[in-house]
């Protein structure tokens, strides 16, 4: 382990001296488990990222950001951050470290923001110093705005390259998802300045936001790395159904609202052409009924061997976790944890100390700790 992973995990073990609660053993087909409670008293949290140095960063919804250290809840939010919206399912999403975080301190927040014709998800990158955000730059602006509270996204990721992934939703404009002249309905691709990869899709392309990395997606939360074979995995909401777990490609149409397995709700009629389409990507699984996709984490870790490569998704409606085997880019079997046990699951996290972590969408939301029963 390398000396700044090896100060993460210590900074994180201290927590678990201070443990708020733990449940029972739970059994899975793989691994025996429990669910340590490690910090309560969020407001909905949304995002959670690991501090080099030990400790957490954890987002609440309603625009703050909190800081977790030795297991105890700093009572300040953090200063300076910009201006943020509370709007329906908007509000302060995700936060993700830069990949060079111990060197120059810089984060990147996902956020609502009013503007000219409504709301809409909007992407900063500042210095965190502890209690306060220092140059706080706005580098993206999904657009164009839109009246309304549905469907923002948003998670973040930092490819390889240094480039950062944004997922956004539709803004509960069905059109917009096969609308490249809209961000909303797609994932962007941007540098860490916010300027443009050269290397995009369909940079070169007139009438085309360039920033646009993949379209058809109705509102894409959850995301993970394969950090091995550099793979980008994505959890998408459908409707009334078709809920996907999708493998990200550059260039690559979801579908929606022209191709689906989701149904109109109430109706339950059909929503487009139907569930496949040459030139459209199949889902890597898709989820009927809808279980409200949230975080998704790809498991590399050492504390649980027989989960190596699965990957685990958050339910919201079904307030479980799922456990998903792969094989060749497709999900061939699943596994429902912690069904009505802890709470909404928001986000799932593997941290750097080989556990998986888990943030519950609650007015008195908690992050959790699942840990190996030897």
């Amino acid at each position: 382990m390398t000396p700044s992973l090896s100060r993460i995990a210590a900074g994180i073990m201290i927590c678990a001296c201070t443990i708020a609660n733990a449940a029972a053993a739970e059994s899975s087909d793989k691994h025996a488990f429990e669910v340590n409670v490690i910090v309560e008293g969020l407001d909905h949290p949304w995002g959670l990222a690991f501090l080099p140095e030990g400790g957490l960063l954890v987002t609440e919804r309603a625009g703050r950001l909190r800081v977790v250290e030795s297991g105890h809840l700093a009572p300040r939010p953090v200063a300076g951050l910009p201006d943020i919206v509370e709007q329906g399912q908007g509000g302060l999403m995700d936060v993700l470290l830069h990949s060079n975080f111990e060197q120059n301190r810089v984060i990147f927040l996902s956020f609502t923001a009013r503007g000219d014709g409504g709301y809409g998800t909007e992407i900063a990158r500042a210095r965190f110093l502890g209690d306060h955000l220092e140059d706080v730059e706005i580098i993206f602006r999904a657009l164009p705005k839109r009246r309304g509270g549905q469907h923002f996204g948003s998670r973040l990721a930092m490819l390889a390259d240094g480039t950062l992934l944004i997922t956004l939703g539709d803004r509960g404009h069905r059109p917009n998802g096969q609308n490249l002249g809209s961000h909303p309905g797609s994932i962007i691709r941007v540098n860490e300045d916010g300027t443009v990869p050269a290397d995009n899709p369909f940079v070169l392309l007139d009438g085309v936001r360039p920033e646009i990395y993949t379209f058809g997606n109705r509102n894409v939360q959850g995301l993970a790395l394969d950090r091995a074979s550099g793979w980008v995995w994505a959890h998408e909401h459908g409707p009334q159904g078709g809920d996907e777990v999708n493998l990200i490609r550059a260039g690559t149409n979801y579908g929606w609202a022209e191709i689906t397995y989701g149904r109109n709700y109430g109706t339950g009629t059909r929503i487009g052409a139907g569930a496949r389409r040459n030139g459209v990507a199949e889902p890597a699984h898709q989820w009927t009924p809808s279980i409200a996709p949230s975080g998704l984490a790809f498991y590399d870790g050492d504390k649980f061997p027989e989960w190596h490569g699965n990957l685990f998704a958050g339910s919201l409606k079904f307030r479980m976790l799922s456990r998903l085997e792969i094989e060749d880019g497709v999900v061939v079997e699943k596994e429902r944890l912690l069904a009505n046990k802890l709470g909404r699951i928001r986000d799932v996290r593997q941290g750097p100390d080989g556990y998986l972590y888990l943030l519950t969408d609650e007015p008195n939301g908690v992050i959790a700790r699942l840990e190996p029963v030897e």
